[in-house]
């Protein structure tokens, strides 16, 4: 039976069922479809796509070169990943983006591989915006002086157009997002990918595999039906060599503006992020509150950072900002100097 619905001070401790593991068997991995093996190998009997990957082609894509030079001058390549949808990973890339880009010396860039469901353009009030295209390829749409994004929904003559393709076509626009658009310079690099662990993962991973990606940052929220989906996304960077820059908890209980008690309205029965990163052995970069600002702020395109930067939400993406710089190699104090928020 689930415990009564009552406000905590702090974390509940996670009880020795919950903590329990079993231990199932690996199951028989695909080969890829750029083994010699594709299409021919035990895995693959049965499996809807053998007869396209015993034809297509073999060895690495040759337009990985050429991503690697359009990429080659922009500092930090960082992945925000999350096992499952609703955990907020998107909006958590555009505070991630925004908080970066608060600083005018830094030059960011989000590019959006959630095909289906592209929502970065919204968020940043760029919605209406199309892609320029010039002799030296398309032009990111610029949010501000020194943030600029990419996403399909620039392509839609419509904003309430569907997406209807299959995996192929989205692994395509991926590649001409990093092979064709004019990133020119550039400090950061976020790539908002889809929930899960398919197609388009495997797709920016393989594409991106020269141009020295920093890592990923997995987005939770406290409760276990998150965090079991994390797990899977832990054990997906770990299989496909990505490395794990941290795990975020998002919508981590809310504090009250006017008594400022915190209610945990996600309550962390098994622990949450915190104990999860613990135990997966990766670095736990902090907290981010609920604050019903944040979605107003996304509705109307704003930068919640700057709109409201005394916030406890605010004051959380910052901390987890500096853990980030810290991670792939920067000085925290001058990626986001404190003077900026005085």
């Amino acid at each position: 039976m689930a415990p009564a619905l009552t406000d905590a001070a702090e974390y509940p401790a996670p009880s020795a069922k919950a903590s329990s593991n079993l231990v199932a068997p690996e199951p028989e991995h695909c080969p890829g479809p750029e083994s010699e093996q594709a299409g021919q190998g035990d895995a693959c009997e049965g499996c809807p796509n053998q007869s396209i990957c015993a034809s297509a082609p073999k060895g690495p894509d040759p337009d990985i070169p050429l991503i690697t030079a359009r990429l080659s001058q922009i500092k930090h390549k960082i992945l925000v990943l999350s096992g499952k949808g609703g955990v907020g990973k998107s909006t958590f890339s555009t505070l991630l983006a925004h908080a970066f880009a608060s600083n005018p010396e830094s030059t960011v860039f989000v590019c959006d591989t959630d095909i289906c469901g592209p929502s970065i353009p919204k968020m940043m009030g760029v919605e209406e915006e199309s892609i320029h295209v010039s002799n030296a390829g398309w032009s990111p749409v610029w949010v501000t002086d020194n943030l600029g994004a990419m996403s399909i929904q620039f392509m839609l003559p419509n904003r309430d157009d569907a997406i209807i393709w299959r995996g192929p076509k989205k692994n395509g626009l991926i590649k001409q997002f990093l092979k064709d658009v004019e990133w020119g310079e550039a400090d950061y690099l976020i790539v908002d990918t889809p929930p899960g662990t398919s197609d388009e993962h495997l797709s920016v991973n393989s594409l991106l595999q020269e141009a020295k990606v920093d890592g990923a940052v997995l987005v939770t929220t406290p409760q276990e039906m998150s965090l079991l989906d994390v797990r899977k996304e832990i054990d997906f960077c770990r299989k496909a060599g990505i490395r794990i820059l941290g795990l975020v908890e998002n919508m981590s209980g809310f504090v009250c503006n006017s008594c400022k008690t915190t209610s945990y309205i996600f309550r962390p029965t098994t622990g949450g992020g915190q104990r999860l990163a613990k135990k997966m052995n990766i670095p736990f970069l902090g907290a981010v509150p609920l604050d019903p600002r944040v979605g107003m702020a996304c509705d109307f395109g704003e930068s919640f950072v700057d709109s409201y930067p005394d916030s406890p939400a605010s004051t959380a993406i910052r901390a987890v900002v500096r853990a980030v710089s810290e991670q792939v190699g920067e000085d925290p104090e001058k990626v986001l100097p404190e003077s900026l928020f005085a």
